[in-house]
């Protein structure tokens, strides 16, 4: 008879448990779950009775069939956990208080449920609003029950002490005690202890401990958001000591980090709102104390909960300066890696929603006017481009340029920018004679392109009858639409490019980047993305080169093997699979270290986005060596990058960095490729590439990797990771 093990019935048991801990500060950390979790049990019955209100809540939830990354997430236990650590530090243990405790946890969970539908509607999160609800009601309802004996414990803290580590215990309590803390301090580390309800100091002082562990940033923003509050009880004269009532001042510890840190990147912007915010906590704090005392029941966390949510609700109706503060759009369950991907995303990508525009021709053309130009490109049409090519000695001609046919890019196919369908058409205009224009057809020969709603291209003083599509037509990025002419006000043969939001032929300019594109310069090659290119550079599409591509356009479902240091003592194969998630977006999977890179592909740039799992993994490294890579092929093209922070630079240091990153950041982690060299120009492979990875303080290098690729007809064929003067070499089959 087969056993049904309890790992495959609910699978994530001890990872949705032990982040119902760390949920209760916004956290992911197993370090900090299990500092909590001890914590709580400074007085057993408490942390049993949390423990045990969280099996319940999150078994009972996978068993009703909820959502498993929420449970696995710690969303459905941890509401249940307070109520628990709650209920267990109020009531004497017994069996009546645990057939209770059961029924109280399923109550708190039925009740996250209700709150997530009704916030999370509105994009909010349900915090600890079921906490609340569920502690009221069972408070008020127990009230009634004769076999339930309010516990007794913590009156004498001594004795609470000598039963968790005996007589030394007692010895570094009194030692606390009699401790020249500042008053202040003192709260603070009990406030900090009473949001798990431990309200003692030694509890406090390992609480903040595991936060420091956890996050740097969430750690000063306690302090801020604490001594904030403490700073504004004593310029008012409000009675300091209401927050030591049950030290309800977790209040602004917990809204601090939230604010500050976890729902908003961390910035300057944060901590502003964060002391701004102290007052407003402080109103509801005081009224609902006043209201709530009637019915002998605490406010427990509903000032956090208030506050937060009406403040998270209110950014939602900006209208400008989105960015102050900027809400979090993919959390990651640290204020440090919540701010650090952020600022490399936007570095990197910070320009990517713009609609993806290319050069409207192949090969390589000069930009003979840019914006702003000289002659023509002025005032409301400030923002557009003419195009020439040109030979070596910068001549646009052939002879003596006195025909339309001397010039090199006349009669050269154009090409659509982009996706997109043909608005209109003017295909009448004859040709000029070299050095004359026609003033009375401004524009000459005109194809004007609708790409998506309020965003037009144009192209102008086109050949008389090249024109290889009709009104209506829809094109695709690089179809030949015509011909290049000297049609218009066009003393010479020439391409006008614009970007504009109407469809009309003198519609005003639209200040719009190009995608990708070559800047050319004495046999030198940069890749410029998502930026205009300037007067008098000459510049080309990219060049796609099939080896490259082959190598690393990565598609769903293939499969990456590695041999690792054939040949030597520590030789090992790994198995790597290209996989596609469920929004559609793409990874590599190490199924030996559970690791994921995730990267996109825009059909010109391999980038990887984030890593998941084992750093001193293989993929990691992979991830690193790679992490940007164009499929043209140019060479000594040396392409540039940046990482978020955290990925890669000293540890040490890197702690350091985190409690200055909202305000300034010192630690540079850089990414630089070099095309070295191509071996076979027939079949574009024998390709060699050499990526840097480094972190640096100004000059001062503090941490290097370097990677070298080989990618052959087949695609990527070996590595060679050269790694703190150690290397290894890795041979790479793709299927």
């Amino acid at each position: 008879m087969n056993r049904i093990r309890f790992p495959s019935l609910f699978p994530s048991f001890l990872t949705s448990t032990a982040n119902s801990y760390t949920q209760i500060f916004f956290s992911n950390s197993k370090i900090f779950a299990l500092v909590l979790m001890a914590v709580s049990f400074f007085d057993f019955w408490a942390g049993l009775s949390g423990v045990i209100a969280v099996m319940v809540s999150n078994t009972l939830a996978y068993l009703i069939g909820f959502n498993r990354d929420h449970i696995k997430k710690g969303y459905y236990g941890f509401n249940s956990l307070l109520v628990g650590l709650g209920l267990g530090v109020y009531y004497q243990p017994g069996l009546q208080f645990f057939i209770i405790l059961g029924f109280a946890s399923l109550l708190t969970l039925f009740l996250t449920l209700m709150v997530e539908g009704v916030v999370g509607k509105y994009g909010l999160p349900f915090l600890s609003l079921s906490f609340l609800l569920g502690t009221w009601v069972v408070s008020l309802a127990t009230r009634q029950f004769t076999s339930l004996h309010v516990s007794e414990r913590g009156i004498y803290m001594t004795n609470e002490m000598y039963s968790l580590g005996g007589q030394t215990m007692v010895n570094s309590y009194n030692w606390l005690t009699v401790l020249g803390i500042p008053h202040s301090l003192r709260l603070y580390f009990t406030s900090l202890g009473a949001i798990i309800f431990q309200y003692h100091l030694f509890a406090g002082i390992l609480v903040a401990v595991g936060l420091l562990i956890y996050s740097r940033i969430a750690f000063l923003l306690s302090l801020v958001g604490f001594f904030s509050a403490y700073a504004y009880y004593m310029f008012i004269g409000a009675n300091i000591y209401e927050l030591s009532y049950s030290y309800i001042g977790f209040n602004f510890i917990l809204t601090s980090i939230a604010i500050g840190g976890f729902f908003i990147i961390p910035s300057r912007w944060s901590f502003l709102w964060v002391i701004l915010l102290t007052p407003l906590i402080s109103f509801i704090l005081t009224s609902t104390q006043v209201v709530f005392s009637i019915f002998q029941l605490s406010v427990y966390s509903l000032p956090f909960n208030i506050v937060v949510l009406i403040f998270l609700y209110s950014l939602k109706f900006r209208e400008r300066f989105y960015d102050k503060p900027e809400l979090v759009s993919y959390q990651q369950y640290s204020p440090e890696k919540n701010l650090y991907s952020h600022l490399n995303y936007r570095a990197r990508f910070g320009k990517a929603f713009y609609f993806p525009f290319i050069l409207p021709f192949w090969g390589e053309w000069k930009v003979t006017q840019g914006h702003n130009g000289e002659v023509t490109h002025k005032g409301d049409w400030r923002h557009a481009w003419d195009f020439e090519v040109v030979d070596e000695k910068g001549n646009a001609y052939t002879g003596k340029g006195l025909q339309c046919e001397d010039y090199y890019c006349y009669n050269k196919p154009v090409i659509a920018p982009a996706d997109g369908r043909v608005e209109e058409i003017v295909d009448e205009v004859e040709e000029n004679e070299i050095g004359k224009v026609d003033i009375e057809h401004n524009w000459g020969n005109t194809l004007i392109l609708r790409h998506t709603d309020l965003l037009y291209s144009k192209l102008s003083h086109l050949k008389k009858g090249s024109f290889k599509v009709v009104a209506g037509d829809s094109v695709k990025k690089g179809q030949v639409v015509a011909s290049c002419g000297n049609s218009g006000r066009s003393p010479l043969p020439h391409v006008h490019f614009q970007v504009q939001s109407t469809p009309y032929i003198g519609s005003k300019t639209l200040d719009y980047p190009l995608s990708h594109y070559i800047r050319h310069k004495e046999n030198i090659f940069e890749l410029r993305s998502w930026d205009p290119p300037e007067n008098g550079v000459i510049v080309s599409n990219v060049s796609r080169n099939q080896s490259l591509e082959k190598a690393f356009h990565f598609i769903p479902g293939q499969k990456i093997r590695l041999e690792v240091n054939p040949g030597k003592e520590n030789e090992h194969n790994l198995l790597w699979e290209v996989q596609l998630s469920a929004v559609n977006t793409t990874c590599i999977y190490c199924s030996k270290t559970n690791s994921r890179a995730w990267f996109r592909y825009d059909g010109d740039i391999h980038y990887f986005t984030l890593f998941e799992g084992d750093r001193s993994s293989l993929l990691f490294r992979f991830f690193l060596g790679a992490y940007k890579i164009m499929t043209g092929y140019y060479p000594n093209l040396l392409v540039k990058d940046t990482y978020p922070i955290h990925t890669f630079n000293n540890r040490l240091l890197g702690l350091v960095q985190d409690f200055t990153a909202p305000f300034f950041l010192f630690i540079r982690s850089e990414y630089s490729l070099n095309y070295l060299g191509m071996d076979d120009r027939l079949t574009q492979s024998g390709i060699r590439l050499r990526s840097l990875t480094r972190a640096s303080i100004g000059n001062r290098e503090i941490k290097k990797m370097e990677c070298e690729m080989f990618i052959g007809t087949q695609g990527l064929e070996q590595m060679i990771i050269y790694e703190k003067e150690k290397s290894t070499e890795i041979k790479v089959a793709i299927s």
